[in-house]
């Protein structure tokens, strides 16, 4: 969405294991992340369809099941090639504090202030304008 400085774009380098959030040429915000290292973060132009202050996250099996109650500051994102009913988010951690490596089953985690900060900034789709892009890119690194 459009704002008096620009449109909001959020992009994830796989390489750095950084986020960078920008209002037009602005850079609103950078921290390093950990991305998906046993399940693939998907790459690609996303939008941020949905936004929660906290929910229950649960997936994987065996010794890679998790359980995780009260993600904090979870935003939901999705395009045409990976629908929103995959789960793939950006979301606040308090299980680790390893970020700058890849090591989440696919979401990008982020300390839970910094997510917190994104969350207040960034826009969920709605009255049919589309949330908040979100780009991501590079390889992980070896």
């Amino acid at each position: 969405l459009k704002t008096a400085l620009g449109e909001k774009h959020i992009y994830v380098n796989l390489t750095t294991q950084t986020l960078s959030a920008y209002e037009g040429s602005s850079l609103f915000m950078q921290t390093l992340i950990s991305s998906g290292l046993w399940g693939k973060t998907p790459k690609g132009d996303f939008t941020i369809w949905s936004k929660f202050r906290a929910t229950r996250m649960a997936g994987g099996s065996g010794a890679d099941y998790y359980d995780l109650p009260n993600v904090p500051y979870v935003m939901f994102f999705s395009n045409d090639e990976v629908p929103g009913s995959t789960g793939f988010s950006l979301h606040g951690t308090y299980w680790h504090n390893n970020f700058g490596h890849a090591m989440s089953h696919g979401c990008v985690n982020m300390k839970t202030t910094d997510a917190g900060k994104i969350y207040d900034w960034a826009d969920a789709s709605a009255d049919g304008q589309p949330g908040t892009k979100i780009t991501i890119y590079g390889d992980l690194p070896i």
